[in-house]
């Protein structure tokens, strides 16, 4: 009886200690879930998922589940505040992957860097977003790249350019990308002939567009979210506008194309990545990513996909079960950074991602889409020799 009871004592010890070596490692994953920009955080926590599903069915991280913890922020600066206290907070989040809206990763940012956590964005394009945060870290370019990119593909890709009007988002994203661009077509000789601000959640642009009709420009470039552009395409054809539309990453989205309908055929937009341009391990994913969801991913899904392997490759490599919170939250953002040459660089899906010392991707390419047929397919000219 005596040993009996010695191994029901052992195996009960062995339940409560033994699952202690069995640790999971949380990582949240900041989106809009909800909102006006609901379709890109679907594809990001589709993204996410999948890279979650493979990593722990290889053996997790060291033997440690991945959990992942799917917080939202509705596209809004006021919610990305009260996620990132939450994430902050919450002593077993070890990094962030997000947000994706601009002003998001800036509501968050002192918080993340008062907290020691590093935010790893997938999504947000504004200049701002890296500058002055050691804890913020993006996988794809800016927009003092993107709106350059843009007014040189219309000058030296597109014929018969020469005069351009510009609609913006007025948040972070669409006036700084809207800068951007302004500055390098006033440089290069492009005329700027209006400039029309919206708020987003926006859904009549008639005013706007027909002030812009009456200034008869070869093109309008719409830097915002695919939400409002597809409106504005939509109701610019209707107003029998026949200007070039040309849109930024924020129109990549299969959303764009549902609702602008045959008004979106034609349009070119820019984007961080597309499948067309990746190696074989695009293509396994994208095979994976069809096989778990049943859609195609986009853009974003990769983007996300990426950004968790960067944080599981760190997790990998610094986690040390033994120390506090703040020092493995502080060995993620080392690991990171210590990412920074070629060499050392993470080599995923959408490609070769290395930092500067902002946390800025260096020399990451844009790509171009065109709608054909109702479909985003890549344009038949691309500008890859600009960096």
């Amino acid at each position: 009886m005596r040993n009996w009871l010695t191994g029901l004592l052992i195996i009960g010890l062995v339940s409560i200690f033994g699952c202690g070596q069995q640790k999971e490692l949380k990582v949240a994953v900041a989106a809009p879930y909800t909102g006006g920009a609901a379709a890109f955080g679907e594809m990001i926590r589709r993204g996410a998922e999948l890279k979650q599903k493979e990593i722990n069915e290889a053996g997790g991280i060291n033997g440690m589940k991945l959990t992942l913890l799917f917080e939202d922020d509705a596209g809004k600066g006021s919610e990305a505040s009260l996620v990132a206290e939450r994430i902050a907070n919450n002593p077993q989040i070890v990094a962030v992957v997000g947000h994706f809206n601009s002003d998001c990763s800036l509501a968050g940012q002192e918080i993340y860097d008062r907290a020691g956590i590093v935010e790893l964005s997938p999504g947000s394009t504004a200049v701002e977003v890296c500058e002055g945060s050691p804890w913020t870290f993006r996988n794809l370019y800016h927009d003092g790249f993107q709106g350059k990119f843009i007014a040189h593909y219309l000058d030296n890709v597109l014929t018969g350019i020469e005069s351009v009007a510009v609609f913006f988002d007025n948040d972070a994203y669409g006036r700084g990308l809207r800068n951007a661009f302004v500055a390098e077509a006033e440089k290069i000789g492009l005329t700027l002939v209006a400039s029309e601000a919206y708020e987003r959640d926006s859904t009549n642009f008639k005013a706007q567009l027909t002030s812009i009709k009456a200034k008869n420009p070869d093109a309008i470039f719409i830097s915002g979210l695919f939400t409002e552009a597809s409106l504005i395409v939509k109701q610019g054809r209707e107003a029998g506008i026949t200007a070039q539309f040309f849109g930024a990453d924020g129109v990549d989205s299969p959303d764009f194309l549902t609702v602008a309908g045959s008004a979106a055929e034609g349009t070119y937009l820019t984007t961080p990545f597309t499948f067309g341009a990746g190696g074989a391990e695009a293509k396994q994913m994208e095979t994976n990513f069809k096989a778990l969801h049943g859609v195609a991913p986009d853009t974003w899904a990769a983007l996300t996909y990426d950004a968790v392997g960067m944080i599981k490759e760190a997790l990998e490599k610094t986690y040390n079960a033994d120390a506090s919170i703040e020092e493995n939250r502080k060995a993620i953002r080392e690991h990171l950074a210590s990412l920074d040459t070629p060499e050392e660089g993470y080599k995923g899906v959408t490609g070769l991602t290395y930092f500067d010392i902002k946390g800025d991707t260096v020399n990451k390419p844009a790509y171009v889409k065109i709608v054909k047929d109702g479909q985003f397919v890549a344009a038949e000219k691309q500008l890859s020799e600009l960096k």
